[in-house]
């Protein structure tokens, strides 16, 4: 595992917990947030948590 070590960071950010957050705080802009196939595959899933946390950045973070 240290190839895969190699492209972590001891900072994990949580998507899971942003989409929370988001649905909470800014409702409107969660409802925009894209879709997920939920196919359960995990390179689906983390490309699609990666263009999610982009939408957040940019609809969100850029207040």
């Amino acid at each position: 595992m240290p190839r895969l070590d190699d492209h972590l960071h001891y900072r994990i950010v949580d998507v899971s917990t942003i989409k929370e957050l988001a649905a909470r705080w800014y409702p409107n802009e969660f409802k925009k947030a894209p879709l997920k196939n939920r196919t359960h595959r995990a390179l689906d899933d983390i490309r699609e948590s990666i263009e999610e946390l982009r939408y957040y950045r940019s609809s969100i973070f850029q207040r």
